[in-house]
């Protein structure tokens, strides 16, 4: 029979609440051992917020959540044996150099002695952090402070690892080191990530968490996601031929796509056109045989183009915003509410 297997994280109606504000609102997720998750949302979704409570740097208002299997309301100093921490202001003292923090922080974490220094070997290395191990960390650049603050997260070989927002303020060439040394703990840690670098998170990533106004507005794969808020497909096609041909040609193929001609520049007699569906089926060969059957069109490319994971995170939150402001429908003009229905007309256009 087989067993099951405790999620890493798991949150269940997760509230937080700011002097009547509410910042987290019912947040429900879990991460399972050895999974990395993206936690995206704008600018106060509630993610730091969910995340210092998962840490134990604060309370939650109700709900329940727990890492490793242990609460973390109950049992806060214990959580913090297990997990990681890397806030999106990661702390450093300028005047000390990387190693003497770095021991430091081990010792603080109750590293046995007798393994403190070759797990801080090990760190430096996977951090590449070896050539400035001596150096004064307030003389260090933004992408080797990162490096730090990762470094440290691990240090305890955590089984969960908290990052908010780690590429914040890095070059795009930082950007893939840290995206990389992050990719190389899967299946070694779980971790939860949050950041603004979308395209980092979904090379990156298992699962996606989408957070806004406080609740959870999507949870899967990216994959699944597009699937799910962006359904259409779309192809880019470059052909030499009649340009109102082309609706005509599909159509006689049996194919129900949608076409849009593209500026081209006039590139020697070809055209470009969009062709948009919402069918599950790939139809690129179709799409091929379609527009090469009579001999009216001579077909230089055809590419699908994928959905981006922020067009994903676009329309994951505002269909979230619709719900909660939707649009408001204009009041009739009849009788004496004529002259309120103006009034509030003119509200609105401001």
């Amino acid at each position: 029979m087989a067993t099951r297997t405790e999620p890493s994280i798991l949150v269940n109606n997760l509230v937080k609440k700011y002097a009547g504000i509410t910042a987290v609102n019912e947040v429900s997720f879990k991460v399972a051992k050895g999974e990395i998750i993206g936690f995206l949302g704008p600018n106060g979704a509630g993610k730091s917020t969910t995340m210092r409570i998962l840490t134990g740097f604060i309370p939650a208002t109700s709900g329940w959540a727990s890492v490793c299997g242990i609460d973390v309301a109950r049992y806060p100093e214990r959580i913090k044996r297990h997990v990681g921490y890397m806030p999106e202001n990661n702390p450093l003292p300028e005047d000390m150099r990387v190693i003497e923090y770095l021991k430091l922080r081990g010792r603080l974490k109750e590293i046995p002695r007798r393994r403190l220094r070759s797990r801080l070997d090990e760190v430096l290395e996977v951090c590449d952090l070896k050539r400035a191990q001596r150096r004064i960390i307030g003389t260090l650049s933004k992408g080797y402070r990162q490096r730090v603050g990762i470094a440290d997260s691990i240090l305890a070989e955590p089984e969960v690892i908290i990052m908010d927002e780690p590429t914040i303020g890095l070059d795009p060439h930082q950007i893939v080191m840290i995206r990389d040394l992050i990719a190389s703990l899967r299946g070694k840690m779980s971790i939860l990530i949050s950041s603004h670098i979308l395209p980092e998170i979904e090379m990156t990533c298992d699962r996606v968490v989408i957070i806004n106004g406080g609740r959870i507005v999507a949870a899967n794969t990216p994959e699944n996601l597009r699937r799910e808020f962006i359904p259409e497909k779309t192809y880019i096609v470059e052909v030499k031929g009649p340009p109102h041909g082309i609706s005509t040609a599909l159509e006689r193929a049996g194919l129900d796509l949608s076409v849009d001609l593209l500026p081209s520049g006039n590139d020697n007699g070809f055209i470009t056109a969009r062709l948009s569906t919402e069918s599950e089926e790939e139809l690129g060969e179709k799409i091929t045989d379609a527009l090469l059957a009579g001999r009216r069109f001579r077909l230089r490319s055809l590419k699908r183009i994928e959905s981006t994971l922020e067009e994903v995170f676009m329309a994951a939150t505002k269909r979230s915003w619709d719900v909660i402001m939707p649009d408001p429908k204009p009041k009739s003009n009849r009788g004496n509410n004529g002259g309120a229905a103006r009034r509030e007309s003119s509200v609105e256009a401001d």
